[in-house]
């Protein structure tokens, strides 16, 4: 599989991971420094440092300012819920011109106040990713081709644990023609499995990705059945789940009948030994099904975490034919608590498409009485119910969709593939908040609105431990450096500088330029006190990440320093060691006093 998944899940293994060199220069911004930056470079003699556009600062200046890597304890937001909402009309057309008065929003029955209110599309999706102003050093170079950066990225994850070989083919050729046909130039699309097996990263190249689709096969992860076919007795999860956990009495008398028949000949006076023989079969039965579901839901986090530090609007496609999740209601909440968090869609197609009911294998005889044959084909029909819940309660919790019951699976995974024309982010934090696991209910109305529907989030569950001010710090700063959004919560400016060091090296600056006009410098023994974190990243044409600095710049700037930078601003450095390529570049600048939060994009192309 290409790419790395350990190295890039937490923003402390990413600072971690600086190749190069790298370092970041505060320095007076000049007006005519910044308009320099878009003119023609001639090759420096010296590091890009010596070569900035933007003059060092005074002496004085650098005493008033220390750069240091550390964090500031501000306010945490971590109680913060967002609620992803999609609004469709009669016809089933999503609706993109709804404003936040529009919707109401409950918690436990009770109406919140709509803290965060937004609207995104595909487009402002794209739009966000801007060329900074970006000069190469060797003019006789002529430039390549535009590079189009990625804005999306789709994971087909494909249930190879749970799904049948039939249904495998049919959902694989229908991956195909996805994949030939649908996606875009700015799409990015992975293979992945449950099984964590023949698996493709996220790529732009069909002929990767269709090796990685014909390499699928059915893929168990345990030894044993769940679904009791072939068995004596033919216990499936679902029934093992009513013996083990609600030790239904009808489920008992089924079992042990079917295993009288099956084991026992039918022989009244061994009616004990088979109720023995059944209930240990269940709880066999009932601890593989527990593996299997638990590994769906570690994948489906793992892939919910992978995707969240790619740069760009990210949906999750689930390819399966169902389970059922017994005693594991909190795991599937933190699935979708997460995914709603990171702004990932979790749409699903049931791999079965338009299927009659399994009422078992009429080739065999059905084994054991009248009754139990009777109450089994009960049983059948209600657990391909239930493990089709999973599927549709993923999709409208997370803002997603739902394909079932639908024999074109190509038309379907088209549809689910495809980003949602318009969706809303909604965001409250819960009144008397407490740190105990417990479930609490969602729901979002449109009071005025008619002949509308509302697909959402059903409820989250409460953490069940607080996180420390240092730590939901850094995940807000993570989770606006993996996302694509452009932020302007201070202003600043995003610029880029390279020159060729030789034909296989290259000298990368990101300049990240704040006006310091607009942050909230508190006075303290004569001095004014600001403190700013920058992050910058650097991602492959992919959108994988490469490599990362977090800095944070302390200042304590007398009031003639303070007055003069107001007008001028300062200047960020950072510089990396790269090779020619395309490269996507993302800033994220935050200030201490005011929890004010800026990030920025840019692309970069340097000629090989």
């Amino acid at each position: 599989m290409n790419g790395s998944w350990g190295t890039q899940t937490c923003l402390s293994r990413l600072v971690r991971s600086v190749v190069g060199a790298a370092c970041v220069v505060v320095c007076g911004w000049a007006a005519a420094g910044a308009r320099q930056s878009s003119a023609p470079a001639q090759p420096p003699a010296s590091p890009p440092e010596q070569t900035s556009p933007v003059q060092p600062a005074p002496a004085s200046d650098r005493v008033e300012m220390n750069t240091r890597d550390s964090t500031i304890p501000l306010e945490s937001h971590v109680n913060v819920v967002p609620v992803r909402v999609i609004v469709r009309d009669s016809k089933g057309h999503p609706i993109g011109n709804l404003r936040k008065e529009d919707f109401q929003l409950f918690e436990d029955g009770k109406l919140q106040d709509i803290a965060h209110f937004s609207m995104e599309t595909p487009e402002s999706v794209s739009e966000t990713f801007v060329r900074p102003d970006s000069v190469g050093g060797e003019a006789e170079l002529s430039k390549p081709a535009d590079f189009i950066p990625p804005s999306r990225f789709v994971a087909l994850l494909f249930d190879d644990v749970n799904i049948t070989p039939q249904d495998l083919m049919r959902t694989r050729q229908a991956a195909m023609q996805f994949v030939d046909s649908a996606v875009q130039p700015t799409d990015r699309v992975a293979v992945l499995t449950i099984s964590g097996q023949s698996q493709m990263d996220f790529t732009a190249d069909r002929d990767k990705l269709h090796a990685a689709l014909l390499g699928l096969m059915v893929r168990p992860v345990t030894a044993g059945s769940s679904t009791g076919a072939g068995q004596c007795p033919p216990i499936d999860y679902y029934e093992a789940n009513l013996i083990q956990n609600n030790m239904d009495p009808t489920a008992v008398t089924v079992a042990t009948q079917d295993t009288l028949a099956c084991a026992y000949g039918n022989n009244p006076a061994l009616l004990q030994q088979a109720q023995q023989l059944a209930v240990a079969t269940s709880a066999e039965v009932y601890e593989t099904g527990q593996v299997q579901t638990e590994s769906a839901f570690r994948r489906l986090e793992e892939v919910i975490r992978r995707i969240s530090v790619l740069p760009g609007q990210r949906t999750v496609v689930l390819l399966s034919p169902g389970f059922i999740y017994p005693t594991r209601e909190y795991d599937l909440s933190q699935i979708i608590d997460r995914a709603a968090r990171s702004n990932v869609f979790i749409n699903t197609l049931d791999a079965r498409g338009l299927y009659v009911p399994d009422l078992g294998d009429i080739s065999e005889p059905e084994s054991g009485t009248v009754l139990s044959a009777g109450q089994r084909s009960v049983y059948r029909l209600q657990a391909q119910s239930a493990e089709t819940d999973v599927l549709m309660i993923l999709a409208a919790s997370t803002g997603g969709m739902a394909f079932h019951n639908n024999n074109d699976l190509a038309g379907g995974l088209r549809m689910i593939g495809a980003a949602p024309e318009f969706s809303y982010l909604l965001a409250f934090t819960p009144h008397n908040f407490k740190f105990d696991g417990r479930f609490h209910s969602l729901k979002v109305t449109l009071p005025n609105k008619e002949h509308v529907t509302v697909q959402a989030r059903h409820g989250f569950y409460a953490p069940k431990h607080s996180v420390s001010v240092e730590e939901a710090i850094k995940q807000e700063i993570e989770e606006a450096l993996f996302s694509q959004d452009v932020q302007r919560g201070l202003p600043v400016e995003l610029h880029t500088q390279y020159y060729k060091v030789n034909s296989a090296d290259a000298k990368l600056a990101v300049l990240t330029h704040v006006d310091l006009s607009h942050l909230r410098f508190q006075k303290a023994a004569g001095r004014n006190q600001e403190s700013l974190t920058i992050v910058t990243a650097l991602f492959d044409r992919d959108g994988n990440i490469i490599t990362g600095i977090q800095k944070t710049v302390d200042m304590r700037l007398l009031d003639t320093t303070l007055a003069r930078l107001s007008r001028t601003g300062v200047t960020l450095k950072t510089s990396f060691d790269v090779k020619p390529g395309d490269y996507l570049v993302r800033s994220v600048v935050r200030d201490s006093n005011a929890a004010q939060l800026s990030a920025e994009n840019g692309a970069v192309e340097i000629p090989h």
